[in-house]
Formats: structure tokens, C-alpha cells, sequence
């Protein structure tokens, strides 16, 4: 028999839009959090007591009405391929499966506008057809929801030429409040920070407007080393090389390119990689900058063949993780920004101190219009104590840390916190939206028992 709340759902979207069972519940409450051995018990056995998966903007603030006055927790899920928990809900209550709202509603020369359920891959796809494309994506783009990527991503595939989610790679969003009557709100400018990597704590997402760019024919090639110190200082090179149109410039490791199995036959044994997209007509260039670091362009997979087959960036970003962890389920990884121009004297003391327990693997991007690498590095996970005495280290030489192993945004996450909390006090007066993944202080009057 259900209860009044579940009723209540049914009504408003219908018994297929309520999902009750232990199987569903149990797939539709989870991410990709297991990336982290910190994470994983922690988190393994929280569920929904349903899953609610609205159709229309109508149904999703007649849901959000129902949860208020029910306070029944809200936690937003796109397609569940977040590596932080994001998607996990810490206090029971509902997942708002938001997958049936991916209509594309309007594409420009300039940006695109859709539902916050579209796929990424669908959505690169069909702007492709049409001489466009997305400016930034993630690694997980087929599955990945353009809701779940600015609420809980931050950048990607084509980040070195356009920046992250802050860098204006977001136009506009439509947001709904968790209130009596929830609220429609169109966020942009500034306002938009509030909203970005939000996780879904201080409003639902149920529209983008996402700024794109004309299609580019993408090559892809892998230039290989004898060290990662010179896979890194190409990498940079390329980088830096404002004249080479480029999408991706992924430098790992060896072993880590031993853990890509479906090109592993085209790479060479024991060398660290560099893995680039960029313009058909730049190989040229490419080979120039390999010469100066005794690079060897090596596997190339040509423009023609670009989301067709297996890609480069299949291997790249958290992608290069993925492959890790199935390789070895005992590695984990890390999210940092190294130093603009000090990076590599950073990885040296890092090698020093940690050897093979750390493997480097950067991806460079240009943030705030700098060029910088950011890092993505394999770690060898012993102990909850030994990772922290790695990032401690990271830290002390000015490596900069973003803890995956955490669901707590001001902890782990890159965001406006102050603009958050100020978004959350207004839109979430119950605090019921994700509960448990951003700290709300207690404000001056709420300490002296004034009403809120």
C-alpha cells in the first residue's frame, strides 16, 4: 500500500514515474563514488525510498511542492556518473531522476538550449550534424546529462581552449526552489555561480542555454617518451602553441598507458604518452614539438574516424581512472592544479618522494584565459592515513588539492560558496534539497532563536 506521499507522486507522475522498487532504488541511487576507497563504505548503503522521474517542468514543481510540504529530501540525478557521491542521497527521501526532460529546444549559430536531461553524446551529435559543437564536455559525455554536467562537473574535452564551467560556458540556466510554491527562476551572469557545481543543494536545474562553437575536424595522436618529465614539457609546448587548434593534451604516465586495453597494441611498451586532439593539418606541427622532447608520433587515429570508433579521450580525464581502477582495483586518484610555469620541478619532488605510488597524469587547461595543468594522478591506496599524508605533501609544495574523497562541496569541490549558501537560504528554506553535501552556517538571527 502506498503512503500518502507516494500517492501524491503517482498523481502528479504516474505509476511509471514512481519508482519503488529495491532494484531500481538501489542502481538509481548511486554514482560513480566507488572511485574512491574512502568513499565506497561509506556510502554503500544509502538509498531513496523512491525514485520520482518528472516528464514536464509542470510535474517537476508539483513534485518539489509535495516534497516541501512533506519535507521529504530531494536529491537531484542526471546520469549518475559523478565521482563524489553527488548523486547519492545521504537522508533517504526521493531521487529526482530527471532523464525524461531532454528535449533540445532551440540551437543557434551561438549556443544551444535544452532540457537539463539531454545526453551529452546526443547532443554533440547532433550539433555535429549541423556544423557545430560543444564547446567543453566530459570523458563521460554518451551517458553523461547536461544538468549533471554543470552541477557536478567542472570541465573537460576542450577545456584547453575554452576554460571550465566558469569561463563563461554557461549562458543561462532555469531553476526551480524547493518551496510551498517553488519558484522558476532565469539565472545568468553572475548569478549563474550559485549554480554551477552546485550539486543540486540550493536548486533544481531544469534548462540550460550552453554556448557552442563551429565544427572542427578533430585528429587525434599519441606522442610517446622515455620519461613523463618530457611527455609533460611537450605537453606544454602544444599547449602554449596558440597556433595549433586543439580539443585535448592528456600526458600520463607509464604504466598508466599499459591500463588502456583497446589501443594498448598501437602504444609502446614502457613509454608515457601524450594523447592530443587537434586540427586536421596541424601533424606537422605536432612532430615539430615531439622533436624538441625526443617525442615519437605514434598511434593516430584520423579525422574521419572522430566519434566513431574508440577515442582519445576514452582515455582521458577521469576516463584515465576508470581504466586504472579496472586494471587494479587497489589505485585511486586525485584532483590537482599544479603550477602554471613551476609543474615541473612540482612532479620531480613528487616522483622523489612517492615513486611509483604516484603516477602522474595531467591534463592541461586554460582557466581564466592561463594555461594551466591540471592533474588527475593515479595514487596507490594503502591507507585512509597514508592518502592524506600524500595530499598534505601535495599541499606543502604548492600543489593544489580538490579532495574527490569527500561529498562535502566546501571540502572537495570548486564552486562560489558564499554565493551558494546565500542561493540555498533563499530557494531551500527546509534544507532539503541533497541534504548533507553543503554546511549552512547558522545565521545571527536563527542563533537568537529569531524566526528565519
Amino acid at each position: 500500500m502506498q503512503t500518502n506521499w507516494q500517492r501524491g507522486m503517482t498523481e502528479i507522475v504516474g505509476e511509471g514515474g514512481l519508482l519503488l522498487g529495491d532494484e531500481q532504488r538501489e542502481k538509481l541511487s548511486k554514482d560513480y563514488y566507488w572511485y574512491s576507497p574512502v568513499l565506497e563504505p561509506l556510502l554503500r548503503d544509502k538509498r531513496a525510498d523512491g525514485i520520482v522521474v518528472p516528464e514536464s517542468e509542470e510535474q517537476l514543481a508539483e513534485v518539489l511542492a509535495i516534497a516541501y510540504r512533506q519535507s521529504i529530501p530531494v536529491t537531484t540525478r542526471g546520469a549518475g556518473t559523478g565521482n563524489y557521491g553527488q548523486a547519492v542521497p545521504l537522508h533517504g527521501g526521493i531521487v529526482l531522476d530527471m532523464s525524461r526532460l531532454d528535449a533540445v529546444l532551440e540551437v543557434t549559430d551561438d549556443y544551444a538550449r535544452v532540457q537539463a536531461g539531454v545526453r551529452l553524446g546526443a547532443l554533440e551529435k547532433k550539433l555535429r550534424e549541423e556544423g557545430r559543437e560543444l564547446r567543453i564536455y566530459p570523458s563521460t559525455y554518451m551517458k553523461a546529462t547536461a544538468g549533471g554536467f554543470v552541477c557536478g562537473g567542472s570541465g573537460g574535452i576542450g577545456s584547453i581552449t575554452w576554460g571550465n564551467l566558469w569561463d563563461g560556458n554557461v549562458r543561462e540556466a532555469v531553476v526551480y526552489t524547493l518551496e510551498e510554491k517553488p519558484r522558476r527562476l532565469v539565472v545568468g551572469g553572475s548569478e549563474l555561480l550559485a549554480y554551477i557545481h552546485n550539486y543540486g543543494t540550493n536548486g533544481i536545474l531544469a534548462e540550460l542555454t550552453l554556448p557552442i562553437s563551429p565544427k572542427v575536424e578533430w585528429r587525434q595522436t599519441v606522442v610517446q617518451f622515455d620519461d613523463i618529465e618530457s611527455a609533460c614539457s611537450f605537453a606544454h609546448s602544444v599547449a602554449m602553441d596558440d597556433s595549433i587548434r586543439k580539443r585535448l593534451v592528456t600526458p600520463v604516465e607509464w604504466p598508466i598507458p599499459s591500463y588502456f586495453k583497446p589501443i594498448l597494441k598501437q602504444l609502446e611498451e614502457g613509454a608515457s604518452a601524450c594523447l592530443l586532439e587537434t586540427e586536421e593539418g596541424t601533424h606537422g606541427k605536432l612532430a615539430e614539438h615531439a622533436a624538441l622532447f625526443g617525442g615519437r608520433i605514434g598511434h593516430v587515429i584520423p579525422s574521419a574516424q572522430y566519434h566513431r570508433t574508440v577515442g582519445l579521450s576514452d582515455f582521458a580525464w577521469n576516463h584515465t581512472t576508470l581504466w586504472a581502477l579496472k586494471a587494479d582495483p587497489s589505485l585511486t586518484y586525485l584532483q590537482a592544479g599544479f603550477h602554471p610555469a613551476e609543474f615541473l620541478s612540482q612532479i620531480k619532488k613528487i616522483k622523489q618522494a612517492f615513486g611509483d605510488e604516484v603516477l602522474i597524469h595531467l591534463e592541461f587547461i586554460r582557466s581564466a584565459g592561463v594555461v594551466t595543468p591540471a592533474s588527475l594522478p593515479i595514487v596507490r591506496y594503502t591507507s585512509h592515513e597514508r592518502l592524506y599524508e600524500i595530499i598534505a605533501y601535495f599541499r606543502s609544495i604548492g600543489v593544489g588539492i580538490n579532495d574527490p574523497h569527500t561529498w562535502m562541496l566546501e571540502m572537495g569541490g570548486r564552486g562560489e560558496l558564499e554565493a551558494m549558501l546565500e542561493a540555498k537560504r533563499s530557494n531551500d528554506p527546509r534544507e532539503l534539497l541533497n541534504p548533507g553535501k553543503l554546511n549552512v552556517p547558522v545565521r545571527e538571527a536563527a542563533a537568537r532563536g529569531d524566526e528565519r
